[in-house]
């Protein structure tokens, strides 16, 4: 067990002691409300808790009355503490002992590559659906930082003992289809696409591939099928070049397959109470405003034709009646989808499904030249795509670059500092390091210096003293944390802050000390160190879907 994990595990059974002594009220823990932080400064420990803020307000007591209380129920440790004291109004500051700092360093090299994954997720089923953009064309960058957002969450959240499945949404029915077979099919016909059709250079490449493959069209379904078919293909392949395969392909017309879907839907949105689903002038109206949208919400139209939102309604049904059932369902969709929101969250309520939705919606990137902006679309239709920018600037620059930020910032991202080979460059910052550690396994083992198990000794790495030396064994100790709260935010860019940091505070120790040196046994430590960076920095890049260059 890590020592944020053991940490927790102490505080959880101080608290829960704290709150019997309270019997009259209920303090209930929940890592939710309150977590462990770092410090910025070292004199405030090695980790902080914020517990006491948090339940002040149950006890009528002051945040630093109630944190003494906490810290005096805190059980004993077993040499996991040096000391644990209340700072400031309140906060509970935990100081690390020595002993299990290099204890933990230990277990990083004992685990190679299984460090900071856990089983906390063990049991748990949790579905990612991510992209599902409408197969009319390309993918754009947008669409390249949800595909790394929901990709990346997914490689975090198998980390930690999940079992995790990965959806693409194909919307391939629905008035933009028809449109897509309308403008290639006038586009073949070598008439004028429609106002409202779709314009871009790639429905003149469609339409000569029919032509030049003498395929037989004969009415708008078959345009429209053969259009569909293509852009999925360029999609997948788009995404695969990227690092993302998903699991399952679910396609729209599936739902209209398993019969009368309006008999359906308005059967399984009365099953509790009736009036969920009611009629007026004609249409059919799902009652979302008992539940916090603004106002109820058309799912069948006065003639019948279902609405984009009676799909959303049984796409959703359908994921939460699969087998196995589902813990928890993740839509990660660009931030124009922010009005679905409420009505989503609605009839997650309505059926009882609120606390198994997260949706999360990624903010706007803007493409910059250094201080130049790149304008992202044209009036003829053509826009930046993902495979531009992956063709530009590399898959691992462009996975890194998209998750710089958390997925509610605005993305600046510069196309030509993600191509320089230097360390103003983040993604190249961190390889380098990781290469810059395996160019010194290489003269070690010219100066005789090889690691093995007889080598990794507790006594072996207590030589590690300098500053710089704890600093990067600290450093490495919080990896497990990291990936812990990327998983409560549902934010995979704190990866790559602490990526960053890491890169840094090895880089500083390497300018700072000499690793290989005349005394043997202080180099087998210093080279089990950078051996450990060298693991976190690898299953840290792996989890971003990066490589690990051994080779700069």
């Amino acid at each position: 067990m890590t020592i944020y994990n053991e940490i927790i595990n102490l505080l959880e059974t101080a608290v829960k002691a704290a709150a019997a002594d309270f019997k009259d009220m209920t303090f209930k823990w929940s890592s939710d409300k309150f977590f462990l932080t770092l410090p910025g400064n070292e004199k405030f420990g090695d980790y902080a808790s914020n517990i006491a803020f948090y339940g002040a307000a149950f006890y009528e007591k002051t945040p630093r009355e109630l944190a003494q209380l906490i810290v005096d129920k805190l059980p004993q440790d077993k040499g996991l503490l040096a000391k644990v004291e209340v700072a400031g109004n309140g906060f509970i500051n935990f100081f690390v002992a020595k002993e299990r700092i290099y204890k933990e360093l230990g277990e990083i090299l004992a685990l190679h590559g299984k460090y900071g994954q856990t089983s906390a997720g063990v049991g748990k089923h949790i579905q990612i659906e991510f992209v599902s953009a409408n197969p009319t064309g390309p993918l754009h960058v947008g669409h390249g930082r949800g595909a790394a957002t929901g990709d990346t969450l997914a490689r975090i959240f198998k980390a930690l003992g999940y079992d995790v499945q990965k959806e693409y949404y194909v919307n391939n029915i629905g008035n933009q289809m028809n449109i897509l077979g309308q403008s290639v099919q006038a586009r073949f016909a070598g008439k004028e696409i429609p106002e409202d059709g779709y314009k871009g250079n790639y429905i003149k490449e469609i339409a000569r591939q029919i032509s030049n493959d003498k395929i037989q069209m004969t009415n708008e379904d078959d345009f429209r099928e053969y259009a569909i078919k293509t852009i999925l293909g360029w999609i997948k392949k788009d995404l695969e070049d990227f690092g993302v395969v998903f699991d399952d392909w679910f396609f729209e017309n599936t739902l209209y397959k398993q019969g009368d879907l309006k008999q359906i839907l308005l059967e399984k949105l009365n099953r509790e109470y009736p009036a969920k689903a009611y009629e007026a002038d004609g249409a059919v109206f799902v009652k979302t405003t008992d539940f916090g949208d603004d106002k109820d919400r058309v799912i069948f139209r006065a003639d019948g034709r279902p609405t984009y939102f009676a799909s959303d309604i049984a796409y959703l049904i359908d994921k939460f009646e699969r087998k196995p059932p589902l813990d928890q369902v993740i839509n990660i969709w660009g931030a124009d989808h922010h009005g679905y929101v409420p009505r989503m969250q609605a009839v997650a309520s309505m059926l009882g499904y609120k606390e198994k939705l997260k949706i999360i919606l990624y903010q706007l990137v803007s493409l910059k030249r250094g201080k130049e902006t790149v304008p992202m679309s044209t009036r003829a239709g053509e826009f930046v795509t993902l495979r531009q920018v992956l063709d530009e600037v590399g898959k691992d620059a462009c996975r890194f670059f998209f998750l710089m930020r958390s997925p509610d910032s605005a993305l600046d991202f510069d196309l030509e500092l993600a191509k320089k080979h230097s360390s103003d460059n983040p993604v190249y910052y961190v390889q380098y390091a990781h290469a810059r550690i395996s160019s010194v396994f290489k003269e070690a083992a010219k100066n005789g210096l090889m690691l093995d198990a007889v080598s990794l000794k507790i006594e072996t790495l207590e030589l590690l003293k300098e500053q710089e030396e704890m600093q990067l064994i600290k450093k490495l100790a919080n990896f497990s944390k990291i990936l812990a709260d990327c998983a409560r935010t549902y934010d995979p860019h704190w990866l790559t802050i602490y990526l960053q940091e890491l890169a840094t505070v090895f880089h500083n120790f390497y300018t700072r000390h000499r690793i290989v040196t005349e005394n043997r046994e202080l180099s087998l430590a210093r080279l089990h160190l950078i051996k450990a960076v060298s693991i976190v920095l690898k299953d840290g890049l792996d989890l971003l879907g990066i490589s690990a260059p051994e080779k700069m």
